[in-house]
């Protein structure tokens, strides 16, 4: 596991170097591509993708034509969640964006008996569960279900990548594939 993690901080700083001209930014931005920990090209399905990725606490956005175009660091459900007694994982499957908030967004179910955790940007795709932004991400499962990205990477997939259903789109929001852990 160590190694894992070094081996993924060092391509993070690798990214952030300036290779050719053009500057690779950090922490998944546009164009920190090289050294995913997600695929670089997942089939084309014509449609724009989020892959969630639990088992190298990774999430890529791809474009219809199955290019990644943005990743970084997530984390999902936890195994286990002792203030409920019970595995908390992020369902996997392929789902839909079906609502989505701003920065304002917050959990109506936790912490337990009051509600109120932030879950900024917050998109919804299956149930309760949501990808969203956090102050702070870790290398591991830890959520009660939703999806941890920074901050900035959940405001940038909420404002210039993911839809919400409408007619435009036939109702289908924007397809997310949680892969299994």
């Amino acid at each position: 596991m160590l190694i894992k993690v070094i081996t993924f901080l060092l391509a993070i700083v690798v990214a952030s170097v300036v290779q050719a001209g053009s500057v690779v930014y950090m922490n998944g931005a546009l164009g920190a591509t090289q050294n995913a920990a997600v695929p670089t090209a997942i089939s084309a399905s014509g449609e724009k993708v989020i892959l969630i990725d639990p088992k190298v606490h990774a999430w890529g956005a791809y474009n219809a034509k199955g290019k990644l175009v943005r990743w970084g660091i997530a984390s999902a459900g936890a195994s286990w969640c002792a203030d409920i007694q019970k595995s908390c994982r992020t369902r996997v499957g392929d789902f839909r964006v079906y609502s989505a908030g701003n920065k304002h967004c917050s959990s109506s179910k936790y912490p337990i008996a009051q509600g109120g955790a932030p879950m900024p940007f917050c998109m919804y795709f299956s149930g309760g569960q949501a990808i969203h932004g956090a102050n702070q991400v870790e290398m591991t499962n830890k959520s009660h279900g939703c999806v941890r990205l920074y901050r900035d990477d959940a405001k940038w997939l909420r404002y210039h990548f993911v839809d919400t259903p409408s007619k435009k789109n036939n109702f289908k929001g924007t397809k997310v594939i949680v892969r299994s852990y």
